[in-house]
């Protein structure tokens, strides 16, 4: 088994501490904890069912399914592609526009799967839309930057440093490979999923507005 794991941007360093990428992650661990602690019930009645809210009820889902994550692996994860591309995007726009960024992206995915699967009864969730957005924007505003990551094959590891635009190319890639299915999750509910069609729509939006969030259309030039 092998794969590649983003660690930092090698070719820049923030100008202030992201404040917003940390208390994300914070929020997304405290609603982990949450569901550690609340097991199926409260996944059920905070993840997104597509055919509940296309039925006109649970919108908050679209919301709090944002926040939530089926497993150990799936939160770890995540939380280090945030960690690894939030904090230059964060920078780039400023904390208020980074956070109206982020849940527009957020959104913007899950209306992805929504469009795709009105009518599932899979639950949805998991950070990934919004931060396939964040992504996204990484790609449009330092495509030549150098992400250190791990790479490893096996028992093979190594410490490499590869252009973002080759990292979230290949990312990308591999979520088209995906597209139409929720991969199911195991260690918080055996009823959870994970929606890769909300991953590509996520990036695609954050490609496409980064710019917008980040010049003087939204109020203040980038520097």
């Amino acid at each position: 088994m092998g794969g590649m794991i983003p660690l930092s941007d090698a070719s820049r360093q923030p100008a202030r501490f992201p404040v917003v990428t940390a208390s994300i992650i914070v929020l997304n661990v405290f609603v982990f904890v949450l569901e550690l602690i609340g097991g199926e019930p409260f996944v059920r009645r905070w993840a997104a069912v597509p055919a509940d809210i296309t039925a006109g009820h649970h919108w908050i889902t679209i919301l709090t399914a944002m926040f939530m994550h089926g497993s150990w692996s799936h939160i770890i994860g995540n939380m280090i592609f945030l960690w690894a591309f939030g904090p230059e995007i964060e920078d780039a726009m400023n904390p208020v526009r980074y956070l109206i960024f982020y849940l527009t992206g957020g959104l913007a995915a899950m209306l992805c799967q929504l469009a795709a699967t009105p009518h599932s009864t899979e639950l949805n969730i998991g950070a990934s839309g919004a931060i396939a957005a964040v992504m996204g924007a990484f790609l449009v505003t330092y495509p030549g930057d150098m992400i250190k990551s791990v790479l490893f094959f096996f028992w093979w590891v190594r410490i490499t440093f590869i252009p973002a635009a080759l990292l979230i190319g290949l990312w990308f890639v591999t979520q088209l490979f995906s597209l139409g299915t929720v991969a199911s999750t195991a260690d918080v509910s055996k009823t959870g999923g994970v929606a890769y069609l909300a991953h590509v729509g996520g990036m695609i939006f954050g490609a496409a507005t980064a710019r917008l969030f980040e010049g003087s259309s939204f109020g203040k030039s980038r520097d």
